[in-house]
């Protein structure tokens, strides 16, 4: 489907409606995002028959074109065929209801999987020697699976990108080609993907804002308060919005979750008076969390895990991605009307919610996202000249349930008191509450929330524009990136910095498990890519501190 969309596209054909599935069915294969096998056997079958429908359409448009085979898919298949697919003749004629029929058993597709997955392109490309390229091809998958994601937000509210949408058709084409067997072609394409990447994020973010305005320091309620309760997880900012609306006046409160905690720096969020904190923590420990919180729950897009059943029955899924079993989904917008939430409503309703607490108030704070820390640039750059700020870390990303990730605990709360934390993404929980001060002769805190994972985007903004104001490089600035990884989302952040030239980042606590070991030998050999030392933070920070400064010449306008 994305070979013979990219073709048509490159002759003027557009159709926004596959763009859309596009993003949304590689979005559903992102980690804990759609967990309902037939739902996945939906989304293969729709696939299959939009393939054929643009196989329809470049036959069309070939008939009446003045160079005969230059848009059907015959013209376009390369020779030879890739030696690891041999479901086929090649992957681009793989006709999946010749192979099950147009109503599959489950055990059916799941027999066809066996032969197109990874684990027998695995086998079939590690017994010729091709470790490295592998790696590569799972990197970019993984990475693909991100931007679809980010551009899926971005839609969400309105706001897509020809090019962008144009580029995943023409990722998922390339790796079915010949191309994709060449190893610098395949990372030459991931370096693409992270500068498409980053056209993604820029493109969520002026969403995100231009739709809610740009998110203000914020203290956030992390103790829950007296009253009927429904907590909201995901990434999806519209499903939050209009879940707000609808709960006006029902005396409910709204928490966020997860990665949902930055929403309340966002002015057309926050005016909502009964968005009242935040409950939990990271993704991970949902499970005891979610059967703790006396109210119904809201699942807007990944980062879900199959519920236990002290909650499944008070757990609503939504999204077009999202999937689980036996967990009522509230379908998704038509003909541009909100959702229905009055489900999730009637439920939160008939719950207890929370008690009085005497619990003392607790906050954490959040909001300053690229327009909130440059609108400060100055008494940054006056604190480096003083001498008063001497690093930066940035220290974010995915957070995991393994112990070593308290790792960035540790990090965190060693940090000397002349430096700045910059955090982002679910990682942040590992400390987002520790009270760490301001910062010396200035009234900026030190720990700065930037906010949800595609925030990483205010991340690079405000580096750039450092760098800028100190004429250096990303790579000259007193900055370090110590990151925690986990999924696909994480892995298109890495390729968008790598294609900025940034080295030495910390990727932990482990490599992504994906990279083979000669794959990560040509990551560590162009970009210095490092493990963290978990058992030593402290000469980690030392080892990152060492960097000189650059010289203070500039300030930013």
């Amino acid at each position: 489907m994305g070979q013979q969309a990219s073709v048509l596209s490159r002759q003027g054909y557009w159709d926004a409606d596959v763009a859309k599935f596009a993003k949304e069915a590689v979005f559903a294969t992102l980690t804990n995002t759609n967990f309902d096998a037939l739902n996945l056997v939906d989304k293969i079958m729709t696939a299959d028959r939009v393939r054929q429908e643009l196989n329809q359409v470049a036959s069309d448009l070939e008939a009446h074109s003045r160079a005969p085979g230059s848009l059907s898919a015959a013209a376009a298949l390369p020779e030879p065929p890739l030696p690891w697919f041999d479901a086929a003749p090649h992957p681009y004629a793989l006709d999946v209801r010749s192979l099950v029929g147009d109503r599959p058993a489950l055990g059916d597709v799941l027999a066809l999987g066996s032969r197109v997955g990874l684990d027998h392109r695995r086998h079939e490309m590690q017994s010729r020697g091709l470790d490295t390229l592998l790696g590569l091809h799972e990197m970019l998958t993984y990475a693909l699976k991100g931007i679809c994601a980010y551009a899926h937000h971005a839609e969400t509210l309105g706001y897509t990108s020809r090019e962008v949408d144009a580029f995943v058709f023409e990722a998922l084409g390339f790796l079915a080609s010949s191309e994709s067997r060449d190893t610098d072609k395949v990372l030459a394409m991931a370096l693409r993907l992270g500068a498409v990447n980053l056209e993604a994020m820029e493109l969520l973010d002026r969403a995100n804002t231009e739709t809610y305005g740009a998110p203000v320091p914020t203290p956030v309620r992390l103790t829950p308060v007296k009253g009927k309760a429904i907590l909201v997880s995901g990434h999806d900012l519209r499903d939050l919005q209009e879940l707000l609306a609808q709960t006006e006046g029902t005396g409910i409160n709204v928490y966020t979750h997860g990665e949902m905690l930055p929403a309340h720096g966002y002015p057309g969020l926050k005016r909502y008076p009964h968005l009242v904190g935040n409950y939990g923590g990271a993704w991970y420990r949902q499970k005891s969390e979610f059967s703790a919180f006396p109210g119904a729950i809201l699942m807007t897009t990944n980062c879900v895990l199959l519920p236990g059943k002290e909650y499944q029955g008070r757990l609503f899924t939504t999204g077009n991605m999202v999937a689980v079993p036996g967990v009522h989904h509230v379908v998704d917008r038509r003909e541009g009307r909100a959702k229905d939430f009055s489900q999730v409503i009637a439920r939160a309703l008939e719950l207890p919610g929370f008690p009085e607490t005497e619990e003392p108030a607790r906050t954490a704070n959040v909001g300053f996202g690229h327009e909130t820390v440059l609108g400060a640039a100055g008494t940054v750059l006056d604190a480096v000249g003083r001498g008063d700020l001497k690093h930066i870390f940035l220290v974010g990303g995915c957070d995991g349930r393994q112990p070593e990730r308290k790792y960035y605990t540790d990090i965190v709360d060693s940090l000397p008191p002349e430096t700045l934390v910059l955090t982002l993404g679910c990682g942040k929980y590992r400390f987002f509450d520790h009270d760490l001060g301001t910062l010396p002769g200035t009234e900026l805190p030190r720990l700065l929330d930037m906010g949800q994972c595609n925030d990483a985007y205010s991340a690079i903004v405000v580096a750039k524009a450092l760098a800028d104001a100190l004429g250096t490089d990303v790579n000259g600035l007193p900055l370090s990136l110590d990151i925690s990884w986990f999924e696909q989302k994480a892995v298109a952040i890495l390729l968008s910095l790598l294609h900025l030239g940034v080295r030495d980042i910390r990727l932990g606590p482990d490599l992504p498990a994906f990279l083979t070991p000669d794959a990560v030998a040509l990551l560590v050999d162009k970009w210095a890519l490092k493990v963290p030392d978990l058992r030593h933070p402290h000469d980690d920070i030392r080892h990152m501190m060492g960097q000189p400064a650059p010289r203070f010449p500039r300030r930013i306008d």
